[in-house]
């Protein structure tokens, strides 16, 4: 019985962590896109650089924000980051959809799923292992 509540208690603190890793993954990406947005407006950088910059963006958001998360769990980092960044992606994916009023997906959504998720499982690994 003891065991049932500690896996319990566990669990529930693991799922605050994976929503604590994608809210600081998510405030991250909006401080570096309000930089790099002002960068765009007073400096002569080419609009041609907006998806690469985004992909970066959000590849060193979700590492940050999964490190971070995953080094007070301490265990099934891969799986928790993969979680952290799918949920980062999803609600990035969202929101973006509902303000451009377009659900599509295309190479670049493909590329940003799939590096997100990756980014993710790697950061876990990463806060995993930080000692």
């Amino acid at each position: 019985m003891v065991k049932l509540s500690e896996n319990l208690s566990e669990s529930g603190n693991s799922i605050k962590k994976i929503i604590k890793g994608s809210i600081i993954s998510i405030f991250i990406t909006l401080i570096a896109l309000i930089i790099f947005a002002s960068l765009l407006t007073y400096t002569s950088i080419a609009e041609k650089t907006i998806p690469t910059v985004t992909i970066i963006i959000t590849v060193i958001s979700i590492l940050i924000g999964s490190s971070l998360s995953m080094s007070t769990i301490r265990k099934n980092g891969i799986i928790n980051g993969a979680i952290i960044g799918l949920i980062y992606i999803i609600t990035i994916y969202l929101v973006s959809s509902l303000i451009e009023g377009d659900f599509s997906l295309n190479t670049y959504s493909i590329i940003m799923i799939a590096g997100s998720v990756l980014a993710g499982a790697l950061g876990g690994i990463i806060g995993v292992n930080k000692k």
